[in-house]
């Protein structure tokens, strides 16, 4: 591929990502209060005219800061028509396949990937979250899983509702992150289609990275292992969970973002974790290029 296919592109909403070589930055921090969190249809819809207006022809993993912003996966997978069907694979310790009635959200995107004709199918991996145990079974979107696009791959959630729904297949549980990558790793040697990536930095143990959302419990080498395994290669890539905060001037954004709890930013370890979390940018970035290229 072209230097400009491997450029990274930085959606510069909250100012949280650091340096890249060669990057390319769009700032867009006047988008944040109308998209941070949550959005209506029409105001991702007018994001993603925006995207294809901005973004150059060729380009390399796209950078949109906070977990917060994990919903413009979605535009930027809708955008993309390549002559077969590719899968998507996801890194994150939530499913992002919840109900949410006001459009959409950095909680409720997969559901709508999942229904794209280009798509052949979702995986979501690292979960660790109860939001797919049984006590938030309702909440989840069930016609995707249902419909054999999407699988959740997770460890030490009780999914055992799954069985009772008829939906045992969508999925996929495992003890330890080894035990996850290496099933997903071999599930990958018969996979004809390529993928598109999406990594949302809240899968990893906070060791690796620290995000504003409650984490999971792989490591670097895991996610390295996992990008690799990828071997048809990358139609695109995107990478979120940045060390972000920012203060809702709409009060039902306010009160939505504190009913998930999302922990405090600690300002004396800021610096420290963004650091990490530079770091951890540029690890993926190689990795990545290797399977784009």
């Amino acid at each position: 591929m072209s230097n400009l296919a491997n450029r990274p592109v930085v959606l510069d909403i909250d100012h949280s990502v650091g340096p890249l070589p060669d990057r390319l930055v769009l700032p867009l921090e006047h988008w944040q209060e109308s998209i941070r969190f949550g959005c209506s249809l029409a105001a991702i819809r007018r994001f993603g005219a925006m995207l294809d207006e901005l973004l150059p022809a060729d380009y390399g993993t796209v950078f949109t800061g906070s977990g917060d912003f994990h919903h413009l996966s979605w535009p930027l997978i809708a955008r993309l028509q390549p002559q077969a069907p590719f899968q998507v694979v996801v890194l994150d310790n939530h499913p992002d396949n919840m109900r949410f009635p006001f459009g959409v959200h950095c909680g409720s995107w997969v559901r709508r990937v999942a229904m794209l004709p280009q798509v052949s199918h979702v995986h979501v991996l690292g979960i660790t979250s109860s939001d797919i145990g049984a006590g938030h079974a309702w909440e989840n979107y069930l016609a995707p899983l249902r419909r054999g696009k999407l699988s959740y791959w997770s460890m030490g959630v009780d999914t055992g509702w799954s069985r009772r729904l008829g939906l045992a297949r969508a999925f996929r549980s495992f003890d330890t992150p080894a035990a996850m990558v290496d099933a997903f790793a071999d599930s990958q040697r018969t996979q004809a289609t390529p993928s598109y990536l999406s990594i949302d930095k809240d899968v990893f143990a906070p060791v690796v990275a620290h995000t504003n959302w409650d984490q999971g419990r792989l490591l670097t080498d895991h996610a390295l292992e996992l990008i690799g395994s990828l071997r048809r290669g990358l139609v695109g890539s995107d990478i979120n969970g940045e060390v972000s905060h920012y203060r809702y001037r709409t009060w039902w954004k306010r009160r939505l973002s504190a009913l998930d709890a999302q922990p405090d930013i600690d300002p004396a370890r800021l610096s420290d974790w963004q650091a990490q979390q530079h770091a951890l940018n540029l690890q993926l970035l190689a990795a990545i290029a290797r399977r784009s290229g």
